[in-house]
């Protein structure tokens, strides 16, 4: 491709008869090649149909929560109870069964420094455990604290623990130290609907291009 520079754009409006390049020059149309130009069109154009869907979603997910929210609390209110937050899983499904939708909500769990108390404790609890034994649950309470790439714990393999059910005064204490650690940083709301298909069985309506 041959491109003729005539300057570096100074501003965000391109001249009638130009195209800005990527490097942020002007450049003649008649300077640029025909599918060049043609290219130029068509992702502008798909890019902008995008756009109008992607916000058409994001108010349609704003509508349907606000909608879900609105119907929990008139449903509590025939049981002559009130709600209060948005915290909670939810499903939906119409009077014959045929639709469904989901509204789940997924909390940040991350942990502060009182982990790692708990990690001492849960190591003294072990060394007394292992004397002379082999270093099974050792090796399962390592991989629990093992970290990612990105330096970050499993939140499921550290809160597994606290489903273990060990009497042990040491191990009680350290998981009370990994109850006290948790803090919430922050959730994220996801809404999933599906239509039960020919062979009977719901299927996620897929919003997602990708998966369309």
């Amino acid at each position: 491709m041959t491109e003729h520079v005539v300057e570096k754009a100074l501003n965000t409006e391109t001249p009638s008869g130009y195209r800005t390049n990527s490097a942020g020059h002007l450049v003649p149309e008649s300077k640029i090649e025909a599918i060049d130009l043609l290219r130029d069109e068509l992702v502008k154009e798909l890019t902008t149909e995008a756009e109008v869907i992607a916000n058409q979603l994001q108010e349609f997910k704003v509508k349907a929560l606000m909608r879900i929210q609105d119907f929990i609390e008139l449903s509590a209110q025939t049981y002559g109870q009130q709600i209060g937050g948005k915290k909670g899983n939810v499903s939906l499904n119409s009077f014959d069964g045929s639709l469904m939708i989901k509204r789940n909500i997924n909390e940040n769990i991350s942990f502060d420094e009182r982990l790692m108390v708990a990690k001492s404790l849960i190591d003294s609890c072990i060394h007394e455990w292992t004397k002379g034994g082999n270093d099974n649950i050792k090796a399962l309470v390592e991989h629990a604290f093992q970290t990612d790439k990105e330096g970050n714990i499993s939140v499921t393999r550290i809160l597994g623990l606290r489903r273990l059910d060990i009497d042990d005064e040491q191990w009680l204490k350290a998981m009370e130290a990994i109850a006290d650690s948790i803090s919430i940083t922050g959730s994220k709301t996801y809404l999933r609907l599906y239509k039960r298909d020919e062979r009977d069985t719901l299927k996620q309506i897929s919003l997602d291009i990708a998966n369309a």
